[in-house]
Order: C-alpha cells, then sequence, then structure tokens
C-alpha cells in the first residue's frame, strides 16, 4: 500500500508539471510566433507611449481584467455552492486552476474535466452539468447582444451578402434542430447525459440561481466588451462607443460561433476583428494589438496565477 501510494503521489507530482509545461509552451509560443502581430511590435507599441500612458495602460486595464474574472468566480460560487458550499477564495482557486489547464485546450474544453477534480466522484457529473449551466448562460448573452450587433452593423454598413450563403446556413441550422430533436434521448459522453435529461436538470433550479447567474453573464460580458472598446481608444483608435460596441458585440458572436482549432484561435479572432473594424476604418495594427492585450489580461496572466492552484492540488479523497 505504501509503495502505490508513493507511485500515485510521483504520477500526481509528474502531471503537475507536464500540464504547467504544456501551458507556459503555449503561452511562449502564441507570443513569440503570432502570425498576425510580433510581440515585440505590441510591446513596443505600448512602451513608446510614454510611462505615464504605460502605467495607465496597466493598471486600468488589469482592473477591468479583475472585474471580469470576480463576476466569473462569483459565478462559480454561486452555482456549485448548490452542491457543496464553498468560499469565494475556493471558488477562485478552483476557477484559475481550470482556466491554466484549459488554456492550450480546444476552446478551453479541459475546464470541465479540470473542475470536476475538485469533488469527489459521486458529484463530479452535477458538476459537468453546472459547468455547462454556467457557459451555456454566458454563451446565450453572448448570443443576445451580438444579434443586436449584427443588425447594426449590417445596417448601417450595408454587408453584401450571398443568398446562396444565406441558404446553406438556414440548412445547416435545421439541420442542426432535426439531428438534436432525434437524439434528445441518447446519452451525450457520459451515461445520463442525453439533451433531454440536460434540460430536465437545468429546469430543476431556482429561478433566483438562474437570474442571478445571468445577471453575473452580463455583467461580465459589459466588462469585457467595454475593456476592448477601452483599448482601441488607447491603441489610437477613433470610433464612437454606440458603433464601437455595436461591432465588438458582433465581433463576439461571430468568434463563438465559428469552430477553431486552438492553435489558430488567434488568427480566426484577429481576422474577425480586423474585417469587422476596417468597415469603420480602424488600422490593422489597432485592431491586433487590442485581440492580444485582451487575451493577455484575461487568459495568460490568470492562468499564471492558476500555475501556483495546479501546483498546490491535492486529489480528493472523499
Amino acid at each position: 500500500m505504501a509503495a502505490m501510494h508513493k507511485t500515485k503521489q510521483y504520477l500526481l507530482a509528474l502531471g503537475k508539471v507536464l500540464v504547467l509545461v504544456v501551458t507556459f509552451i503555449y503561452i511562449f509560443y502564441r507570443l513569440q510566433n503570432n502570425p498576425v502581430l510580433d510581440f515585440m511590435d505590441f510591446a513596443n507599441g505600448i512602451f513608446l507611449k510614454g510611462a505615464a500612458a504605460t502605467g495607465y495602460f496597466l493598471v486600468t486595464f488589469l482592473l477591468l481584467a479583475l472585474g471580469n474574472w470576480y463576476f466569473e468566480i462569483l459565478k462559480w460560487q454561486n452555482l456549485i455552492s448548490t452542491l457543496e458550499k464553498i468560499d469565494f477564495k475556493t471558488a477562485l482557486k478552483q476557477s484559475l486552476a481550470s482556466l491554466t489547464v484549459s488554456l492550450a485546450t480546444p476552446n478551453r474544453i479541459g475546464e470541465y474535466g479540470a473542475k470536476a477534480l475538485f469533488f469527489p466522484n459521486n458529484l463530479r457529473k452535477k458538476v459537468l452539468l453546472l459547468n455547462f449551466f454556467s457557459n451555456t448562460t454566458q454563451l446565450t448573452v453572448t448570443l443576445l447582444f451580438g444579434l443586436v450587433g449584427m443588425f447594426y452593423f449590417i445596417y448601417n454598413h450595408k454587408v453584401a451578402y450571398s443568398s446562396v450563403a444565406l441558404f446553406i446556413f438556414g440548412v445547416m441550422l435545421i439541420s442542426i434542430a432535426v439531428i438534436g430533436y432525434f437524439l434528445r434521448e441518447k446519452d451525450l459522453f457520459l451515461k445520463g447525459f442525453s439533451i433531454t435529461n440536460i434540460i430536465l436538470h437545468i429546469q430543476k433550479f431556482p429561478n433566483s440561481l438562474k437570474l442571478k447567474i445571468f445577471t453575473f453573464s452580463v455583467l461580465r460580458y459589459l466588462i469585457f466588451s467595454g475593456m476592448f472598446y477601452g483599448m482601441l481608444l488607447f491603441f489610437g483608435a477613433h470610433i464612437s462607443v454606440y458603433t464601437g460596441m455595436a461591432l465588438i458585440f458582433a465581433m463576439y458572436l461571430l468568434v463563438s460561433i465559428v469552430p477553431t482549432i486552438f492553435i489558430f484561435d488567434v488568427v480566426v479572432r484577429g481576422g474577425v476583428a480586423v474585417w469587422l473594424f476596417s468597415f469603420v476604418g480602424i488600422p490593422e495594427l489597432t485592431v491586433l494589438s487590442t485581440v492580444l492585450a485582451m487575451w493577455i489580461f484575461n487568459f495568460v496572466l490568470p492562468s499564471i496565477l492558476g500555475s501556483f492552484y495546479v501546483l498546490t492540488y491535492q486529489p480528493i479523497s472523499r
């Protein structure tokens, strides 16, 4: 038994190191081999603005990033407390460690498994469901604001579109709905996780909890979008708040529905942003600098903090 326990400890330590190595290699790769913007050009563009402007940049946007993550952690604390009461510090630990683990996975899918590891086996399926509900609520908010932004964008900029493309898109949506209907009773990835079961479980959540999670998601979305707009202004964009926020809403809608492999995620996000803001004459360098800065503040820095919690993680023995 002692030898087996030792082996498990060594494997756990090896797993922690492997996760951190992969995460930091991924961050380094993204910064050093960014196909859309050289990191040194990005950094020089900030420092050339002077000490006062650089200090403003770091303090202001760091505070906004903290606000963004504050509401994300608050969402998780409220959701998971329906299963097991935890304080804000514990929710922070679980959220940041999960981000670190998931950063180099496609669409951060690794977050689901990482959060589940903080809980005993008998709760892990419910933890996955709560995380799914949290992410789905955030996506719903993105879609709602995004549709408003897309309507504004198409109406004001007379975007050319193909009737054939719209027809194909409509057929795809109908096909997805039909497939979902016929597979509604089938388990998805895990036993008991059919579409019908997921909907039934979510319907059982108290309305007060659903409203709270939706409110936190809206606040997080507005902070995140406002941060993007502020960075555009910092990097030299001249754009009104109404036009800027509408295009940002449209951008987040488009990048949320376009499937990407994680290695090319920055290319897709940068490409969509450049295309949208080109309609209002925002230079490509300004947009790409904003996209990169958003990634650093909202994902790289929290994942570096989360690496500490990955190192101190201990498996649940209950």
